[in-house]
């Protein structure tokens, strides 16, 4: 890996065939061969981060807001890889993020 640079990977320059140590997804840029995007809504979202803890890429964005408590604030299309898991896990009856095909 080129962990001088400080470049962000394309999922055609990632390693191929080995393991990549634990901690490094921050360093890849996978969002390019997604074929579905998560869209997420901002008014049904209540920031359980139910969302965050269960995307395996850490796509979902989170800041802090006024009173020091995490809220999600959007997703990180770059590292997305399109899975679906953000939507699938939400808890909210309207889930406040939905599976669009991607736009090219």
């Amino acid at each position: 890996m080129r962990k001088e640079e400080n470049k962000k990977l394309t999922a055609a320059e990632l390693p191929v065939g080995g393991i990549v140590e634990a901690g490094t997804a921050i360093n890849f840029h996978t969002g390019s061969w997604r074929s579905q995007r998560p869209v997420w809504n901002k008014d049904k979202c209540i920031s359980c981060l139910i969302c965050w803890i269960s995307c395996p890429d850490g796509s979902i964005k989170i800041v802090l807001n006024e009173k020091g408590t995490s809220v999600v604030n959007g997703i990180d299309y770059d590292k997305c890889k399109g899975c679906g898991i953000c939507a699938k896990e939400c808890p909210t009856k309207i889930s406040a993020i939905a599976i669009e095909q991607e736009r090219k």
